[in-house]
């Protein structure tokens, strides 16, 4: 069976679900052989092999740490050569769509990003894309060279299924071009305790109609109770009520959680960009004729203020 290559994106060898979902996929394709980088490296090899990693590629060097994403466009190309696989599966973060991007040039491919399913097809992997503005829904495959596709959060479910996860050194041959751009410091983002919004299985977001900074503890007191991460429209953003870091929508984040909640959000084009995809969507806003409705599985006329506490009541004790 053929061989399909997974990028690996871990935290000091915590892998994150988005990769062990991009393991889900590459089942469907072949059989997953997995490409881990940088400190911690060959200690993801546990997880991996639990959700059908069959070999587990591991390289380590300063330079991973130190620069830029060139060392790990280097590793992938030497992955994918001594591989020979039939695609490479890549997480939708900013830094990995940078690494596959780079890989396609490189191995003179084409590249599909933002993929919300991948499926084998008679010519190779067919990628499902939601395009503008999640206008429309596209089915597109790569016609030369090896895919490289790059797959949203929360796009497949993760699934067990256990695989021998041997893990093999990966040689890597830096090139002049890696050490070109060096990392001189690094502040860490102040957690929240929430989870990462990209990733989140649920997203409760505030708009306009939250109507001020203070106001946002009502959306973060819903987000608590759901275990949820919190999002913001751009107008909230711009209102300077919010950080970008939450903002959802086309110049801000994408995300395509099971729920999304949207509050006093009027749904323009720019926002349902980001979040259209979301398997569930919820709307609280108090004009009836706003335009998030449109698009919406469940859509309540009402004030925040009133909705978002009951809700946030009800939630807690449901919970006991």
């Amino acid at each position: 069976m053929a061989e399909i290559l997974v990028y690996v994106d871990h935290v000091d060898g915590a892998v994150r679900k988005p990769t062990l979902e991009l393991l889900t996929l590459a089942r469907r394709l072949g059989d997953p052989v997995a490409v881990a980088l940088g400190n911690g490296a060959a200690d993801t090899a546990a997880v991996l092999g639990e959700h059908g990693a069959t070999r587990v590629l591991t390289a380590d060097a300063p330079e991973f740490a130190e620069y830029l994403v060139v060392p790990k466009v280097d590793a992938l190309q030497a992955a994918h050569d001594a591989v020979s696989p039939a695609a490479v599966l890549v997480p939708s973060s900013a830094e990995a769509k940078e690494i596959a991007a780079r890989l396609a040039v490189r191995i003179g491919s084409g590249v599909i990003t933002d993929a919300v399913d991948v499926e084998a097809g008679d010519e190779g992997p067919v990628a499902t894309q939601s395009v503008f503005a999640a206008s429309f829904t596209t089915k597109s495959r790569v016609s030369r060279g090896t895919p490289v596709i790059t797959v949203k959060p929360n796009s497949a479910p993760v699934e067990a299924a256990p695989a021998a996860g041997t893990v093999e050194a990966l040689t890597v041959s830096f090139g002049p071009l890696a050490t070109g751009t060096k990392v001189t410091s690094r502040t860490p983002r102040e957690s929240t305790g929430r989870p990462e919004l990209t990733e989140a299985a649920i997203v409760v977001s505030g708009g306009r109609g939250v109507n001020g900074a203070e106001n946002f503890a009502v959306i973060e007191a819903l987000a608590d109770s759901l275990g949820a991460a919190v999002g913001a429209s751009r107008a909230a953003v711009d209102a300077g009520w919010y950080p970008h870091a939450n903002q959802v929508g086309q110049t801000g984040k994408s995300v395509s959680p099971q729920l999304y909640i949207a509050s006093g959000i009027s749904g323009a084009i720019q926002h349902r960009a980001g979040m259209q995809t979301s398997k569930t969507i919820v709307a609280i806003n108090k004009d009836a004729e706003a335009p998030i409705f449109e698009l919406v599985d469940y859509g309540v006329v009402g004030d925040l203020f009133d909705v978002v506490p009951q809700l946030t009541d009800e939630v807690k004790t449901r919970k006991g």
